[in-house]
């Protein structure tokens, strides 16, 4: 059992080593990858950019909404 346990970590690296060779080898299905993380990020920073953008305006709208709304009987 020992045995096992202990040549666990040098299973897991060659076998992590074989995933990197093979997509070191294959290097068009990489770059897809590498694009696709980075219309990702784009996209999560527009949004972020955005959202900072329309806060301001939007709290503003939501307190002029809120205090009309304490007028009505």
């Amino acid at each position: 059992m020992l045995r096992k346990v202990s040549a666990l970590p040098i299973t897991v690296y060659l076998a992590l080593r074989g995933i990197a060779l093979k997509l070191k080898d294959d290097e068009r299905g990489l770059s897809g990858v590498v694009v696709a993380i980075l219309l990702i990020l784009i996209a999560v920073l527009a949004i972020v950019l955005i959202w900072g953008f329309l806060n301001g305006w939007l709290k503003d709208l939501w307190e002029q909404i809120t205090g009309e709304a304490g007028k009505i009987k």
